[in-house]
């Protein structure tokens, strides 16, 4: 198995994100493209000290950008969407 901190390298705070976490209890994070469902969620229960329910992932495609003439693409990765259990929340993202 890999080291958690490979696998879950940035939490995500967005506006739909800032809503489903404190409606549905649901939490956005940046992980390896790698990464498995079943890794992500040993991930998240071994740094955060939580019970995960459910996990979701999504591949998100570098979006193509032009500079003048030049013409370049945005690093491609990969986002995960972690239901948590009822009364487990990550302190990390309380207050932001």
């Amino acid at each position: 198995m890999r080291v958690a901190r490979e696998i879950i390298l940035e939490p995500l705070v967005t506006e739909k994100g800032t809503v489903q976490r404190e409606g549905q209890n649901k939490y956005f994070f940046k992980v390896a493209s790698h990464a498995n469902r079943l890794e992500i969620r040993q991930a998240i229960e071994e740094l955060f000290k939580v019970k995960v329910e459910k996990v979701r992932t999504q591949n998100v495609f570098g979006k193509i950008k032009r500079y003048g003439r030049y013409q370049g693409r945005r690093s491609s990765w990969k986002k995960a969407i972690a239901t948590l259990a009822k009364g487990s929340k990550i302190e990390l993202f309380e207050g932001v």
